[in-house]
């Protein structure tokens, strides 16, 4: 997805390591050469991270042999009670929204006290309102997307 792609990117750029977790059907084959580790079992890898950043399922995708159903999704990928339990203490739990609640995070993962998934998207719209601003009235100088990889 464009929203993975660019937070990708963004993240690497700080420093950080990325670790990339669906089913192999959602997961595009290059996202390797993108500096990133790729698993397929979300439990492996949980208790190890500092952020969990879900992706909305796009419900297209479901009706496509991409995944068997919803159920499927939830029980291998979905942020359940379950797994809410074995996050680390202070991992911070996060969401571009909307959210399909019951799919990718249960309403107790949105509401959690490491969820700051409320706080993200009220922040993101000035963010990206003001990163418009300063491109379209050319306040960034001589800033090139070339400059900015």
């Amino acid at each position: 997805s464009r929203v993975a792609r660019s937070n990708i990117q963004a993240w690497r750029t700080l420093g950080a390591r990325v670790v990339v977790v669906g089913p192999p059907t959602y997961v595009p084959a290059s996202v390797a050469a993108w500096g990133v580790e790729v698993y397929d079992d979300f439990d492996e890898v949980l208790p190890k991270l500092d952020v969990v950043y879900l992706l909305r399922v796009q419900a297209e995708r479901i009706d496509q042999p991409l995944i068997p159903s919803v159920g499927a999704y939830v029980k291998g990928y979905g942020l359940t009670d379950a797994r809410l339990g074995r996050l680390a203490t202070n991992a911070l739990i996060m969401h571009p929204g909307p959210m399909n609640r019951g799919v990718e995070i249960t309403a107790l993962g949105a509401s959690h006290p490491n969820a700051v998934i409320t706080t993200q998207v009220a922040y993101g719209v000035p963010v990206r309102m003001s990163i418009l601003f300063l491109l379209l009235s050319n306040q960034l100088g001589s800033v090139s997307a070339d400059s900015t990889r």
